[in-house]
């Protein structure tokens, strides 16, 4: 029975008050108890950027994963772990050295090359979409400042 640690993350003020924490980890233990995992614990950023890898509670997982106290990471999708495709490789390969399985509940891990081509897809477009948004969000403070 792999033990599971439930990563969630959420970056604006907006997104804590709609709630889309506890969704995504009402999904994540849901998906837990379906496939008779043993959960050790959540952890959960609000308010924090996927851009940044500076997270406690991603810090706290990194640990955990480090000292063996899980063997699998589940995540709702890819940009809740990371909002930067190298990032996002970072974070796996690190998590794949110290033995843990990361799972995305809407995207499966696969190894092969098309497996993996698609995940860092899914990173670029996650990064591109940050992007756009920081952008209308300064253009819209500058629009109201004039």
């Amino acid at each position: 029975m792999a033990i599971v640690g439930l990563y969630a993350r959420v970056s604006s003020d907006r997104q804590e008050k709609e709630e889309t924490v506890q969704n995504q980890l009402e999904a994540l233990r849901t998906h837990v108890q379906g496939n008779g995992y043993q959960l050790a614990g959540g952890f959960v950023d609000e308010g924090f950027s996927g851009a940044s890898l500076a997270r406690p509670a991603l810090d706290q997982l990194r640990d955990a994963a480090a000292k063996g106290d899980i063997d699998l990471i589940l995540v709702h999708s890819p940009d809740r772990l990371a909002r930067k495709v190298a990032y996002q490789a970072i974070l796996l390969e690190e998590f794949q050295k110290n033995g843990v399985q990361v799972e995305f509940l809407n995207h499966p891990l696969d190894d092969s090359p098309e497996g993996q081509l698609l995940l860092t897809m899914q990173g670029a477009v996650a990064e591109y979409e940050r992007a756009k948004i920081s952008e209308r969000t300064r253009r819209g403070k500058q629009f109201w400042a004039r």
